[in-house]
C-alpha cells in the first residue's frame, strides 16, 4: 500500500495552562434529557461504580481460574498489606502541585477497597477509612491546579462508593461532604480551562468530577446531572485528538493518562446508566489500542516523543479497550508486561500503580495472545507517526519517526526525529522531558509555547537534542506542522516520508525525510534545499552506546554486547563526530549521563539541494547498502 497522507486543521492547550478553546461542538441537549431522565429513575444502590456485589464474584471466580490474574492480585494484597503500616497521607505541597499526594492516596484507597471487597477482610476496610477520613480533613484539594482535586476527588468517589455499606456513619459523612465541598462545587467554579480544552486536563478532570457526582447522586441528583451533562458536551473536544487514526498527541506516557481517565467516565456511566451516551464512539478513540501497541518497541521502552516517559508498564485502559474490541491480539505487549509483573514483589511501602484494580476488573482470562497481524502502522493527526518493525520478536528491528509540530500538547522540537531498536537494544533514543517543577522552580516559562518563549532554550525539549535536523543552528518553528505525505507497508520495504519544509520554512527551500526497512537494516534519507544563502544541516542521532568512529563516513556503536554499523552514504565527503549532550548549555538543564550523539554537517550551497542518507545495520561487517533513489520514487 502506497498513499497520500494529507494534513488536519488542529488545535492545542497547552497541559498545564488553562486556557479557553475555540474547537466547535454539536449540542449535548438529546444526551442531556437522556441523562436527566435517568436520573429521575433513581440511582442504583452502592457500591455501584465499575462493578456491583454480583459482579464482584464473578470478578473472583476470573482471578482465582486464571494464574496470571491470580498473580497479580497477590501483588495489589501485599501492597495493601504494606500500606496498612504506612501513615495517612498528609498536605504536602511541591511547588504549584499536590499531585503525587492525591495520586496516592488513589493508589491506597483503590488497593484497599478492592482488597476488601475481594476478601472480606476488614483490617483493608478500616486502613481505607483512615485514610480516606485524612484527605477529607484537608483545607483543600488545590483547586489552583485542578488534576489535584480531580484525582483526590476520584480517590474518594470510589472508597465511598466501594465501601459505602460498610463505612462508619461519621466517616461516610465526612468523605461526602469533602467531596461536595472540596471536589464537586470547586470543579462547577471553573469556567473554560479544562472545562472546554482539548488535552489531557479536559478527561482526567471532567473523569474525577463524574466519579465523585455518580458517588453522591442519589444525595445531589441535580448538581451531579449538571456535572455529567457538562463532561459529555465537553470530554469530546478532547476526543477529537485521538482522530483520525487513534495516535494521541502528548505521546504514550500521556495516552496512558488521558486514556484512563477517559475509560474510566465511560465505564463509570455505563455502570450507573447502562449507556456511555455515545463518548465510545467518537471516531478515532477505539482505533487507540493500536497506537498504543505500536508506540512501545521490542525493548519495552516507548517511542517517547513529546513530555512522554521511556518506559511504561501494565495498562488497565488496554484490558478495557481489547475487550471492548474482542481483540485479543491488543494484549500482546501487556501479557508479557502482567507476566513481569507478576514476578516482582510489592515495594515495602505499598506503593503502586493506581490504576492496578481496574485491570483486574476488566481483564479476560489471559490465554496466549497471538501475535498482532499488522507490522507496520500508520497514524495521522496533530502529531502524525509511523511504525516499522521488521518482527514481534524481541530483537526485531523497530524505528519509530514522527512529524506534528512543536506547538502540539506537550509538544518538543522533534519533527522528523526518530527511535531505533535492533537485537533487543534501543541505539537511537529520545532524551525525553525534564523536570516540570525543576524549571519552574528556577523560573522558566516552561508552559509558553511561542517561538521566542524560554521553553526552547530547555535543552531536552529543542531540535538540537532530538534525531532530526539543525539548519544553522536555529529551532524548528512553532507554527510549522510537519505532516506524513507517503507510507507503504509492502513486505519488499516498507517506508515513510515526512515533508519537514514547514518546520524549517525560511531556513530551508524543501526539506524532507524518509525511513525505510531494508530487510532487518534502515536507511534514513534525507533530501534538503536550500535558499538564496548557503545552508549548514547537521544530522544526529543520539545514542547511549559507546561510539568509534572507522573512519569519516563510518562509526561502529556498542552497547550491551551487541554492534551497530552506522555509514554516511551521502553526502560524499561528509565526517562523522560527536556532540556533547551529556553537559547541556544551560544550568537549568538537565543532564543526560552517558549519552552522545552522533552526526554530520553538511553545506548546501545556494539555490541548490543535496542527500543525506545514512544506513544502519545489525553487526560490525558491512552489509550491501541500498541504491539510492529519491524520495518521490520509493
Amino acid at each position: 500500500m502506497n498513499s497520500a497522507i494529507g494534513g488536519i486543521v488542529w488545535a492545542s492547550l497547552a497541559a498545564s495552562a488553562l486556557l479557553s478553546t475555540v474547537v466547535p461542538q454539536a449540542s449535548a441537549a438529546p444526551a442531556d434529557e437522556e441523562l436527566a431522565t435517568r436520573i429521575e429513575n433513581g440511582a442504583p444502590a452502592h457500591p455501584r461504580l465499575f462493578f456491583t456485589e454480583t459482579e464482584a464474584a464473578e470478578i473472583r471466580t476470573r482471578i482465582e481460574s486464571d494464574p496470571l490474574l491470580h498473580a497479580v492480585f497477590a501483588h495489589l494484597r501485599g501492597s495493601a498489606d504494606a500500606i496498612l503500616d504506612q501513615p495517612p497521607v498528609k498536605r504536602e505541597q511541591v511547588g504549584r502541585r499536590l499531585l503525587g499526594v492525591s495520586r496516592t492516596c488513589l493508589q491506597r484507597v483503590g488497593y484497599l477497597a478492592f482488597a476488601y471487597r475481594m476478601t472480606q477482610e476488614e483490617r483493608y476496610l478500616r486502613r481505607a477509612e483512615d485514610e480516606m477520613r485524612a484527605a477529607a480533613a484537608f483545607e483543600d484539594w488545590n483547586p489552583s491546579h485542578f488534576l489535584d482535586v480531580a484525582e483526590m476527588t476520584a480517590a474518594l468517589a470510589i472508597g465511598y462508593d466501594w465501601l459505602y455499606n460498610d463505612l462508619a456513619p461519621e466517616t461516610r459523612s465526612a468523605v461526602k461532604s469533602a467531596l461536595l465541598d472540596k471536589g464537586l462545587h470547586p470543579s462547577m467554579a471553573v469556567t473554560g480551562g479544562w472545562v472546554s480544552g482539548v488535552n489531557n486536563w479536559n478527561q482526567v478532570c471532567h473523569g474525577g468530577s463524574v466519579l465523585g457526582a455518580l458517588a453522591v447522586l442519589e444525595d445531589e441528583p441535580e448538581l451531579a446531572r449538571r456535572i455529567i451533562a457538562r463532561a459529555i458536551e465537553n470530554v469530546p473536544r478532547a476526543m477529537r485528538e485521538y482522530e483520525p487514526d487513534g495516535v494521541y498527541p502528548e505521546g504514550p506516557s500521556y495516552w496512558e493518562y488521558g486514556t484512563s481517565y477517559n475509560i474510566l467516565l465511560i465505564a463509570s456511566l455505563e455502570s450507573v446508566f447502562a449507556t456511555d451516551f455515545g463518548l465510545a464512539s467518537a471516531p478515532g478513540f477505539l482505533k487507540t489500542p493500536e497506537f498504543y501497541l505500536h508506540a512501545t518497541g521490542p525493548t519495552g521502552l516507548y517511542f517517547n516523543f513529546s513530555d512522554c516517559g521511556a518506559r511504561g508498564g501494565i495498562s488497565p485502559a488496554m484490558h478495557w479497550l481489547a475487550r471492548r474490541r474482542q481483540e485479543p491480539s491488543l494484549l500482546w505487549r501487556e501479557r508479557k508486561e502482567l507476566e513481569e509483573f507478576a514476578k516482582t514483589k510489592p515495594n515495602t511501602d505499598g506503593q503502586g500503580d493506581r490504576m492496578l484494580p481496574f485491570l483486574l476488573i476488566w481483564a479476560q482470562p489471559m490465554t496466549e495472545q497471538n501475535a498482532p497481524a499488522q507490522l507496520h502502522w500508520h497514524g495521522d493527526g496533530s502529531n502524525p507517526v509511523t511504525i516499522l518493525r521488521s518482527a514481534w520478536d524481541d530483537t526485531a528491528t523497530y524505528v519509530g519517526i514522527k512529524g506534528g509540530s512543536p506547538g502540539a500538547n506537550h509538544g518538543h522540537m522533534d519533527a522528523g526525529s526518530f527511535v531505533l531498536e535492533m537485537d533487543g537494544v534501543r541505539w537511537a533514543i529520545d532524551l525525553g522531558s525534564d523536570s516540570y517543577h525543576g524549571l519552574e522552580s528556577k523560573g522558566i516559562d516552561l508552559w509558553n509555547r511561542k517561538q521566542d518563549s524560554e521553553r526552547w532554550t530547555v535543552f531536552r525539549l529543542n531540535n538540537l537534542s532530538h534525531n532530526t535536523l539543525v539548519v544553522d543552528g536555529q529551532l524548528q518553528l512553532v507554527k510549522g506542522r510537519a505532516p506524513i505525505t507517503a507510507f507503504s507497508d509492502e513486505a519488499r520495504g516498507a517506508y515513510t516520508v515526512i515533508d519537514l519544509a514547514p518546520v524549517y520554512e525560511g531556513q530551508l527551500a524543501a526539506a524532507k525525510r524518509g525511513v525505510k526497512l531494508v530487510g532487518t537494516a534502515v536507511l534514513v534519507q534525507d533530501e534538503a534545499g536550500a535558499l538564496e544563502q548557503t545552508a549548514s544541516v547537521r544530522w544526529g542521532m543520539v545514542t547511549r552506546a559507546e561510539v568509534a568512529l572507522l573512519d569519516d563516513a563510518a562509526a561502529l556503536l556498542k552497547q550491551d554486547g551487541r554492534a551497530l554499523l552506522v555509514r554516511v552514504l551521502s553526502p560524499q565527503g561528509a565526517r562523522l563526530q560527536l556532540y556533547e549532550t551529556e553537559n547541556p548549555p544551560r544550568e537549568y538543564d538537565a543532564r543526560n549521563p552517558n549519552t552522545r550523539m552522533i552526526g554530520f554537517e553538511s553545506e548546501i550551497g545556494a539555490g541548490s539541494s543535496a542527500t543525506l542518507a545514512v544506513f544502519l545495520q545489525s553487526g560490525e561487517s558491512p552489509i550491501e547498502a541500498p541504491a539510492l533513489i529519491p524520495l518521490s520514487e520509493w
